[in-house]
């Protein structure tokens, strides 16, 4: 059974669950609903979706690229909160020249120099969690992770609410929540560093924990999360045209923040019986039966509503819980951010495997079709994650 957290620690995990909690603010609603709204009356509803997955595609290079450099020299330069105050700087700078794009070139620079400040702010931080939160407490970590996405939603929620406020205004919205949630972490005493404890600590156990393992588990369930959530704005006015931005975000803010709990209750049970990796098995499957039902009964709201909750809710507590037990296996506090840069690619790389994946089953298949090849992804992932015998 895990020992109590101290009260230092106590308020470092609250805190930085609001400041991961900001990091999704950041990105979620601009990814999701802004950008796409951008890039349909730049481009056109005909020309909308091949624009979004180019430019999915170039600002996952670019975040791909930035979070391994700046977890790197956050490595190298011995700190990390000056790297994340300078990355929110520049990205809140970033997102606000997002209306000055007059064409579809300016806007995709951008996004592109947008991503790198948002890597600068968000690789420090992840490792910033691996130098001072023990083991015994990462299920926990992981829980309040969770509250990010739902958190994310729940701003894109409030920022499209009709009347609230026009484009460039909705933009300004987001920068103002996001500092007002990453800037406590950068004020706060942190904790004790946790790998003094790491000699006298029990070793994490080897299966199914391996960092390869964890890696490529991660990398199965991010695909289908990245393919659906790119394309689903457009997905849900195919189903049904009375779905307008705002229900759509409104949708998904209700169930992200419902997957909340869940995770906390996961994370606290692994940290108690020691089975970190019980919750995630289970939460993989539950993403795949999720996006089998929006196969098969997703030609109707009422199906759709209920695929999509599953899998939200199944994705988003496997995918929080899975960033802090990573931090089991990746052990050496000296290369920790560089090591998060590589994890990260499991964020970053179905960006770029999304749009070829969806342009080669879309035409033939449609979204029921590429639906059930995401739900065989996740199956995948709770597979790689399953102990092995011998």
């Amino acid at each position: 059974m895990a020992e109590p957290a101290s009260p230092r620690l106590r308020r470092f995990l609250i805190l930085y669950g609001l400041a991961w909690a900001g990091v999704a603010i950041a990105y979620l609603p601009f990814l999701t609903i802004l950008l796409p709204i951008r890039v349909s009356d730049l481009a056109g509803a005909d020309l909308g979706i091949m624009w979004v997955a180019r430019i999915s595609f170039a600002g996952a290079l670019a975040a791909s690229i930035g979070h391994i450099l700046f977890g790197w020299l956050s490595d190298i330069s011995g700190v990390r909160r000056p790297w994340m105050s300078a990355g929110l700087l520049l990205s809140s700078l970033l997102l606000l020249l997002v209306p000055q794009a007059g064409g579809l070139g300016g806007l995709l620079a951008i996004i592109i120099a947008w991503q790198l400040a948002l890597n600068m702010m968000m690789a420090p931080l992840a490792a910033l969690a691996g130098d001072v939160v023990p083991d015994a407490h990462k299920g926990m970590l992981g829980g309040l992770m969770a509250l990010a996405p739902g958190t994310g939603a729940l701003a894109g929620m409030a920022i499209t609410w009709p009347g609230l406020a026009g484009p460039d205004l909705r933009l300004a919205l987001v920068v103002a929540l996001v500092a007002a949630c990453v800037g406590p972490i950068l004020l706060l005493r942190l904790p004790p560093p946790a790998d003094a404890a790491l000699e006298n600590a029990a070793p994490p156990p080897p299966q199914p924990g391996s960092a390869r393992r964890m890696w490529l588990a991660r990398l199965a369930v991010q695909i289908a999360e990245a393919a659906l959530f790119a394309y689903l704005y457009l997905w849900f006015r195919s189903v049904d045209a009375r779905m307008t931005d705002n229900r759509v975000a409104s949708l998904f803010a209700i169930i992200l923040l419902a997957s909340a709990p869940l995770s906390l209750l996961a994370g606290r049970w692994s940290d108690r019986r020691g089975r970190p990796f019980v919750p995630l098995r289970l939460l993989a499957l539950g993403s795949a039966l999720g996006l089998v039902i929006m196969s098969i009964g997703g030609g109707e709201l009422a199906g759709a509503v209920v695929g999509f909750g599953l899998f939200a809710l199944a994705s988003a507590g496997f995918l929080a819980l899975h960033s802090a037990q990573t931090l089991r296996v990746l052990r050496q506090p000296g290369r920790r951010g560089r090591d998060l840069g590589l994890f990260n690619l499991t964020n970053t790389i179905p960006s770029l495997i999304m749009p070829w994946l969806t342009m080669g089953l879309m035409p033939q298949f449609g979204f029921a079709g590429l639906f059930l090849v995401l739900a065989l992804l996740c199956v995948a992932g709770a597979l790689i994650l399953s102990p092995r015998q011998g």
